[in-house]
């Protein structure tokens, strides 16, 4: 078992009072090729053809992915960023709306979708529908975190792998 925990830093009341972020800068700083290893553990690959990175966290791990399984790599971002033809999906947040955008796919493909932390779900339940207006097909969701306490994935019987849980 690896002792990831140590290296995640926690930031009380940000992004604002009463909420502990998780950075997890000095673990990618310290640990990273092993993150990636354990992020792409339990991913049956020979079913894959695309890693799916969220903004912007996720393209950092989903990329490293990508490359350390010789899979081709899908930016999933914030509105506006990606030149057309985009398909978009909007979502609530807390306070308000986003929108994730991906360039419009020609072909169907399957895919694996990657974000560094897993919350209430809201953006990662925008992403994977998404994902499947777009004629990809999720066969996994790979998350450096996911904070249980917050969501009910496990319930709703999504094919979600995480490396720490809280």
């Amino acid at each position: 078992m690896h002792s990831f925990e140590s290296h995640i830093r926690n930031v009380p009341d940000f992004p604002k009072p009463g909420i502990v972020f998780k950075d997890i800068t000095p673990l990618l700083q310290e640990r990273f090729p092993e993150v990636i290893e354990a992020m792409s553990l339990g991913i049956n690959w020979n079913e894959v053809d695309f890693v799916v990175g969220i903004e912007s966290r996720g393209f950092i791990l989903g990329a490293a992915m990508a490359q350390l399984k010789g899979k081709g790599f899908i930016p999933m971002r914030k509105k506006g960023k990606l030149p057309p033809p985009v398909i978009a999906e909007t979502y609530t947040l807390e306070y308000g709306t986003d929108t994730l955008e991906m360039i419009k796919e020609e072909r169907p493909a399957r895919i694996v979708l990657v974000d560094d932390v897993l919350a209430t779900g809201g953006t990662l339940r925008a992403a994977a529908s998404l994902c499947m207006k777009n004629k990809l097909e999720v066969k996994a969701m790979s998350l450096l975190i996911n904070l249980t306490f917050l969501n009910k994935f496990k319930e709703e019987g999504l094919p979600v792998h995480s490396v720490l849980n809280y």
